[in-house]
């Protein structure tokens, strides 16, 4: 298994008004020990706009020289919400541009999220809007299998469809093979645990994170570690709570992530915590310990 930290991390939240360079987000990772990097197309760093095609070289070139891989690509859609009537056409152009950029830097994957906020979608569109969003993403699966990239669903608190039966419903619906779930710890413990945001009548899991892993068996296609304290970001999405200072019992969790099949990087998201460049090392140590013990088992 393979390391690898988030790059959004230092652009996103406390870093927004003075973001850390993607380039020196790489060199720190690289010489605290990571693997990877998991890159943020979000501004300032890996956009679209920003590295045009014939000079994503510059990323590639960037990560041989500091000895990193890349563990996946967290796109932005944000402008696009897929959960509208109408926005098919204009999704699936954008994911295709994503695509080629994650072609061009060798990720293996590529993130995407619902865009709509939880309460955004009137009752009498929420179902229409579930299938909407499964067709386009159906049809992105297939595009992103064309070349060779992974298609995942960050499910979460702060987007729509995060109750544990509706993210098996989605994966369900999309009914792709190259279509799967990115299972994010923290995000896991505020849909499956504390029922966050979520549409109708509250929906929990009595087995917590670990229940909610066993409810994901053969849908996972990626996994993010960081601690949960039971509580939101801006009464929007997680908050994502350094490891050791939240709820999940990372030791008892490990041993079953670890038999997930096809994952071969554990990211961890740092994602809106202040202070996030002095975690570098300990948050790898963390999980490096986690790994060994997993190893030793």
């Amino acid at each position: 298994m393979k390391i690898s930290l988030g790059s959004w991390a230092f652009a996103f939240g406390p870093y927004a008004n003075d973001p850390i360079p993607f380039d020196r987000s790489v060199k720190r990772l690289a010489e605290a020990g990571y693997d990877g990097v998991e890159i943020c197309g979000f501004p300032p760093h890996v956009t679209l706009d920003r590295y045009p095609p014939g000079t994503r070289h510059e990323i590639v070139n960037l990560l041989r020289d500091n000895g990193l891989e890349v563990s996946g690509y967290a796109a932005d859609f944000c402008g696009i919400n897929p959960t509208v009537e109408g926005n098919a056409g204009k999704y699936l152009d954008l994911f295709r541009r994503n695509v080629e950029m994650c072609v061009d830097i060798g990720s293996p994957s590529i993130r995407v999220d619902t865009v709509a906020a939880p309460g955004s979608i009137p009752e009498a569109e929420y179902q229409a809007a579930f299938a909407r969003t499964a067709e386009v993403w159906r049809q992105a699966a297939g595009i992103a299998e064309e070349a060779g990239i992974r298609l995942v669903w960050e499910f979460e608190p702060g987007f729509a469809f995060n109750k544990p039966s509706e993210v098996v419903a989605m994966h369900d619906t999309v009914g792709h093979p190259n279509f799967k779930v990115m299972f994010d710890t923290c995000h896991a413990y505020m849909c499956g645990v504390v029922g966050a945001r979520q549409h109708g009548t509250k929906e929990t899991l009595p087995g917590g994170v670990a229940e909610f892993l066993k409810l994901l068996e053969g849908r996972i296609g990626h996994i993010h570690l960081i601690d949960s304290d039971g509580t939101l970001h801006d009464d929007d999405t997680s908050t994502h709570r350094p490891f050791g200072e939240g709820f999940i019992d990372f030791k008892a969790l490990a041993p079953q992530l670890l038999a997930v099949p096809g994952i071969k990087w554990w990211c961890i998201d740092l994602c809106f915590w202040p202070g996030a460049w002095e975690m570098v090392e300990s948050s790898r140590a963390f999980v490096a310990g986690l790994l060994a013990e997993g190893a030793a088992a």
